[in-house]
């Protein structure tokens, strides 16, 4: 899957990522690619200045750390973070709903009044 297909909601992702608990960069890439069965197979050059995005926007903090003698940098949701991904859910939940009305196969399209 394309970063392109993921327009608007890439952020929601990560932020879903990020709820589970603090991550480097590296391993928000690999769950993202786990979680998607493998459809989500982005590169760092989509997710970092995603998330720069989100950390400016006060959802994401992060720190650095050394492991192993590498230089990292983890990012954990904040509690503004925590308030976006509900509204991010609430509007997923309705834009699927108001989609799913066209596309779903097993709900029979309504006649014009």
């Amino acid at each position: 899957m394309k970063a392109q297909a993921l327009h608007g909601h890439l952020d929601a992702l990560l932020l879903a990522v990020l709820e589970q608990g603090p991550l480097h960069g590296y391993a928000i890439i690999e769950a993202l690619r786990s979680r998607s069965d493998g459809q989500l197979d982005l590169p760092t050059g989509t997710i970092y200045p995603a998330l720069r995005r989100l950390e400016r926007a006060g959802h994401v903090a992060s720190t650095w750390s050394t492991v192993n003698g590498r230089e990292r940098r983890t990012y954990q949701l904040t509690d503004d973070g925590r308030r976006a991904l509900a509204g991010e859910r609430s509007g997923w939940h309705e834009f699927r709903s108001t989609v799913g009305r066209f596309l779903d196969t097993d709900t029979p399209p309504t006649a014009p009044a």
